[in-house]
């Protein structure tokens, strides 16, 4: 609690980036907030949660630029209400989503990047590709960000890293279309708050490269700059950023074992099933947007799929 606004605290370390960094000013959230929160009630296309824990991480976020803080909760909503299969759940005890989580394709780690740097972020490309879509394994982990935006303070100052293991098959590659990719790159960019430090790529295939060739022109070039890739003979050099101990224990890690934080993470799910049930009134009716509508087809409507790809 601060003062007269209902947001956890932070650690003295914490506070001291988000000051120097972010540009917060302790004194100046209540003001910051109210500020907000009176846009979001003048907004009549808009329904937006108004906590003050979540709506402070879109002024962290945005470094408290309250015109970026609007575009991305108002994208946020956007995105959630227009593709809700994806990026949206509003009932955590579905089993489908549960046995989606089980698989394990995105956790977070429980130790830090050098012990007090940014959350570590695990993603594989190890589920069954004839049980599941790429909206269904997406789901959990879009929906496991708006959580850290709630409950993990050093994701939401410092940041997140993720190691993606790409070392799928050609049949994994080939559920990515485009327009997927688009909506996926969105709701990173332009509706989470949170910052992205890096996104290394390894164990990254034949086929893998072929996809980046594609993937990485949809990509904001400020992103592109934080994007490393390695092959599997190259994998060695991401000791460099991230060195093994901070890996999970099934890359030869010491940072837990990504099959009990998916069985641990299940006390989160449960923990937030009534937040994410309120979910469910909130979002976007483009009907009442003023100006102009926001034209999907053009944002996200490049079709087809990447039928193209060559396998050697």
């Amino acid at each position: 609690m601060n003062g007269a606004v209902d947001i956890q605290p932070l650690s003295e370390e914490l506070q001291k980036i988000a000051i120097e960094e972010l540009g917060e000013v302790p004194a100046r959230i209540p003001d910051d907030l109210l500020a907000l929160k009176t846009w979001i009630e003048q907004q009549p296309h808009l329904k937006a949660r108004t906590d003050d824990q979540w709506l402070i991480q879109y002024l962290r976020g945005c470094k408290y630029s309250l015109e970026r803080a609007k575009e991305k909760l108002d994208f946020f909503y956007t995105i959630t209400s227009k593709y809700p299969e994806m990026t949206a759940c509003y009932d955590l005890d579905n089993p489908r989503f549960r046995e989606v989580h089980n698989v394990g394709v995105f956790l977070p780690l429980p130790k830090l990047l050098h012990d007090s740097g940014p959350r570590l972020v695990f993603f594989r490309m190890n589920y069954n590709i004839d049980k599941f879509r790429v909206e269904d394994v997406m789901l959990p982990c879009n929906v496991m960000h708006q959580v850290m935006m709630l409950n993990d303070p050093h994701a939401c100052i410092n940041g997140l890293f993720y190691v993606a293991d790409f070392s799928g098959t050609a049949g994994h590659f080939l559920q990515f279309t485009p327009s997927i990719i688009k909506r996926q790159v969105a709701y990173f960019e332009k509706a989470l708050p949170l910052r992205i430090k890096a996104w290394c790529f390894i164990n990254v295939s034949v086929v893998a490269e072929q996809f980046f060739k594609i993937i990485l022109p949809l990509v904001s070039e400020k992103l592109r700059k934080r994007i490393h890739i390695y092959t599997k003979d190259s994998l060695h050099k991401l000791q460099e950023l991230v060195p093994l101990k901070y890996m999970p224990q099934e890359y030869g890690g010491e940072n837990g074992s990504l099959a009990q934080v998916a069985a641990d993470y299940h006390k989160v799910w449960d923990e937030y099933r009534d937040y994410f049930k309120e979910n469910a009134q909130y979002g976007t009716d483009e009907s009442l947007r003023p100006g102009n509508p926001i034209d999907f087809d053009s944002m996200f409507g490049l079709c087809g799929s990447f039928r193209k790809i060559e396998v050697d």
